[in-house]
């Protein structure tokens, strides 16, 4: 029999396994719903629950990775910590989704506004014949609250996952910029599946969407990983992909009118979020003194936050 794992040998182990763990019970679970995904052909399938289980995958894993070696839940960075980071992660992905179809609709590669989907939300509202601009307004309203408010249901599980364990253990080895785009690398990895292979991708072809996605996630992740060393807190990341999904998916795209290029640009597989993350990734880069400084993750000050709003 071998000898049993005690004491500093089983925080050893920790330390060399836990990444290892991670991803491997990461991908088991993820590979349920893949497939559940993949056999329904969309992403909607189940009633939305398949995405869900997908989107918690790892946050499982990394909740089962720490009970099977013993660490402290708090490690995940629970606390809220200062109110400014939330705020941040919130207004970050609002500020390039407005530049981005700005962009698109100034110089007609997509056009301004949808009316097939402006007259879907405005007969959604029931309060009869409003105008146009009143419909999209009173959407955006409940879209920047409501909709991001319901997001988080989902978002968090990938964040308790991928910020909450995967970042700090990546940053105990490894610099800022390092630990960004391995993160991000395996971000974009664990979306293949239902990319390839259901309908979760852009209008554009997958020659273009695949890579592009593959390249961009490593630059764009540099925000949210920045957030969650800065902060030592998950919330911000939480809200800044809430808002990313939100802001994209629920407002600024079914609000365009598609073109022949437009899917080349805009949306989350568009070249102009490429763009947009890696100008913020060298701007966060050039922070990176601020998050560096203090990379001993496992101690009470990067867990938990002590600064409360």
């Amino acid at each position: 029999m071998g000898k049993r794992v005690q004491g500093t040998d089983l925080a050893l182990f920790g330390e060399s396994r836990a990444i290892p763990i991670f991803l491997l019970t990461t991908l088991l679970i993820s590979s349920v719903f893949y497939f559940l995904i993949i056999k329904s052909g969309h992403m909607g399938g189940g009633w939305g629950a398949y995405v869900a289980g997908l989107m918690w995958s790892p946050g499982f894993a990394a909740l089962l990775t720490c009970k099977l070696l013993r660490r402290d839940l708090g490690s995940i960075g629970w606390g809220w910590g200062k109110t400014r980071y939330e705020v941040i992660g919130y207004l970050i992905p609002l500020g390039y989704s407005i530049v981005i179809y700005t962009f698109v609709w100034l110089t007609g590669l997509g056009g301004f506004y949808s009316k097939s989907f402006v007259d879907q939300i405005t007969n959604s509202f029931g309060l009869g014949p409003i105008p146009a601009w009143a419909s999209i307004t009173l959407y955006f309203i409940f879209t920047a609250t409501f909709t991001v408010i319901r997001d988080f249901a989902t978002v968090i599980g990938e964040e308790i996952g991928w910020r909450g364990f995967l970042v700090p253990e990546l940053a105990k080895k490894h610099g800022f910029p390092a630990t960004a785009m391995i993160t991000g690398f395996i971000w974009a990895i664990w979306h293949y599946p239902v990319i390839l292979f259901a309908d979760y991708h852009g209008a554009s072809p997958a020659w273009f969407y695949v890579p592009l996605l593959t390249v961009m996630l490593p630059f764009l992740t540099f925000v949210w990983t920045w957030l969650r060393l800065k902060s030592k807190s998950i919330w911000p990341c939480v809200l800044l992909h809430a808002s990313h999904n939100t802001f994209i998916q629920q407002f600024f795209d079914p609000l365009t009118i598609y073109r022949s290029k437009t899917g080349y640009v805009a949306g989350e597989f568009g070249a102009a979020l490429l763009v947009i993350s890696i100008a913020m990734a060298i701007y966060f880069w050039r922070r990176r003194d601020e998050v560096e400084g203090d990379r001993l993750l496992d101690s009470p000050s990067i867990s938990s936050p002590h600064h409360l709003a």
